[in-house]
Parts: structure tokens; sequence; C-alpha cells
């Protein structure tokens, strides 16, 4: 019978101390979370030209870390930033005309009636919508909060991360217990997991949101540039995308008796805004991965619950990784017995 030396004891209680620091603090801390994700994305698409600034053209490393991080701001954080504005805003306004779009429902609900012969919206169904809005307002607006700190921690992991790259990517290097092919591979696929999801997915949600802005302006749908941003936040959902928008608008369309209008939208969303995103894909697929459908749909699901709005990014980019790693971790530690032929 063997028995575990003193050392051996220390070290699995030392690593039991660490694991129950690790987890309290991560569940303290886990609000802000995204934060930490949106730092190691942002990082991944920097770092390239973060290195060529300070190795190539020997700039000092804090000013090449304050450039790039002004220049992630404007180019991705800000639109996003006032997409999300546009959102909040007609959302604060729904909340204080609660009544008046109760009452238009309640006449969209009489005028859907006599077209289709039966209700769709009973009265204790519409209580329940205003209920609803105005209980969504606070949880929205502290949500907003939340994301403005987590902006802010994002920025300052990643200014750190910018600064000492060589150094933290050399410590992972030497820590991490797997083979040095094995750290390689995660290194390069995870790039590439981070720029299809991270950048991938959004880009091509705005080329559906441009594509049908078009549509929008040239079919006279009122305040186009609303349904604009809400077709890009929609065209990021798995399977149903961008037809979450432009579906239930030409229906509407064709209900209250706007014919041409209704049939102009759906046929140019199923055909134009339904294209462009298969040509969107063929264009980047030679620099962004192609994540399975069923990576994107769970990934969602997951990311959504977990951290709101933003788990549509986070969501699949954390399946995806979870995949990865189970299969390096087959290469890693799986050893398949090889069967000799029979006799």
């Amino acid at each position: 019978m063997s028995y575990l030396d003193n050392d051996r004891l220390k070290q699995i209680a030392f690593l039991l101390l660490i694991l129950f620091l690790g987890v309290l603090l991560f569940m303290e801390t886990f609000t802000y979370f995204p934060g930490f994700l949106g730092a190691i994305t942002l990082y991944v698409i920097c770092r390239k030209w973060m290195f060529n600034l300070v190795e190539v053209r020997s700039w000092n490393k804090t000013l090449a870390a304050i450039l790039l991080m002004v220049l992630s701001f404007l180019v991705i954080l800000l639109p996003v930033g006032m997409l999300i504005n546009m959102l909040t805003t007609k959302v604060a306004y729904a909340a204080s005309h609660s009544a008046e779009m109760v009452d238009s429902l309640k006449q969209t609900s009489v005028d859907l009636e006599k077209e289709l012969g039966f209700r769709l919206l009973t009265t204790e169904r519409l209580q329940q919508i205003q209920e609803s809005i105005t209980a969504f307002v606070p949880g929205f607006l502290g949500a907003t909060f939340t994301t403005l700190t987590n902006v802010a921690l994002l920025y300052l992991i990643l200014y750190f991360m910018l600064v000492s790259g060589r150094h933290i990517e050399a410590c992972l290097y030497e820590y991490i217990p797997l083979k040095e092919e094995n750290v390689a591979r995660l290194g390069k696929e995870f790039n590439t997991l981070v720029i299809a999801n991270a950048v991938g997915i959004p880009l091509i949600a705005v080329v559906q949101g441009i594509v049908s802005l078009i549509g929008y302006l040239v079919f006279g749908v009122p305040e186009p540039f609303f349904w604009f941003v809400v077709t890009c936040f929609t065209a990021m959902l798995p399977v149903i995308g961008a037809a979450a928008v432009y579906v239930p608008m030409g229906a509407y369309l064709l209900i209250i008796g706007d014919t041409w209008q209704g049939l102009a939208i759906l046929i140019y969303g199923f055909g134009i805004v339904g294209t462009s995103d298969n040509v969107a894909r063929l264009l980047l697929a030679k620099k962004i991965a192609d994540v399975h459908p069923l990576i994107t749909i769970f990934g969602v699901i997951v990311g959504v619950s977990l951290f709101g709005f933003i788990g549509l990014i986070f969501g699949p980019l954390l399946i995806s990784m979870f995949i990865l790693l189970l299969e390096i971790y087959g290469n890693e530690f799986v050893v398949k017995k090889r069967q000799s032929p029979p006799q």
C-alpha cells in the first residue's frame, strides 16, 4: 500500500487553496468577466500592430498602446455605443409612453381581428406587455451602468496586456502544461476563433444591416435608421438572422393595406438581404474560420444567459474554445492503443 509523502500532501493542499481562492474571486467578479473577455479579444486584434510599432518602428510602448486603444475605441466601441444608445432612447421612450403603446396595440389587434377573423392579443395579454415594459427599464439602465464599468475595466486590462504582451505570452508558454506543438496550436487556433467570432460575425451583421437600410430607404419604411440598428443586432442571431425584422415588417405592411411596400420588403429581404449574408461569408472565408451553426446557436443561448447582449459574441467564442481544449486534451493525454491485425 502506497502513501503520499509530506511534500505531495503540501502540494495538494496548496493547489486546493489556490483553487478555492480562484473560484471565490471569479464568483465575486463574474459581473465584470465580459470586460476581461473584451480585453483579450482586443489584444488579439491589436497584437500584431503593437509588436510592429514597438519592435519594428521603435515606438514607445505606452504611446503605441494608447494609440491602439484610442483607435479601437473609435473604430469598434464608439459605433457600437451609438447604436446601443439609439436603442436605449427608444426603450426609454417606449417605457414612458407604455399606455399609448398599449392603446396602439389594441387598435392594431382590432384591425388584425377584422382581417384574420380571430383575436391575437387579449386585454390580459396587453396588460402583461405594459407591465413587462415598465419592469424592464430599471434592469436595462442597470445593465447600461454595468456595461460602462466593463468598458473601463476592458481598457485598463488591455493597456497592461499591450505593454507587457511579450512577457505575458512567454509566461503562458512556459506554464501551460502541454507539449510545444499543442501550445503553438492553441495560440494559433485561439487567434482564429477570436477573429471569426469577434470580428467576422459582427462584420457580416453590419453588411446585412447596410443592405437592409438601402431597402428601408427605397421603400419608404418609417424610421429606417432605427430598423437598421435592430437589423444589425438580429443579424447576429443564428438561423433566423435579419429575417426577424423584415418578415414581421413585411407582414405588418401587408395587413394594414400597404401591399406594394409589404411585398417589396419581403422580396427584397429574402432575395437581397439573405443573399448578402452568403456573399459576405464567401468574401471573408479566407480571413475567418467557418463557425459551425450549432456552435453559434448554443453559444448565443449560453452567452446571452451569462452575459446579456454581449453574449452574442462571447458565447460562441467560449464554446469554440471549449471544443478546441477538448481536442488538445485528446491529443495531449489520450493514448490510442493500436491493435495489431489478426493473424
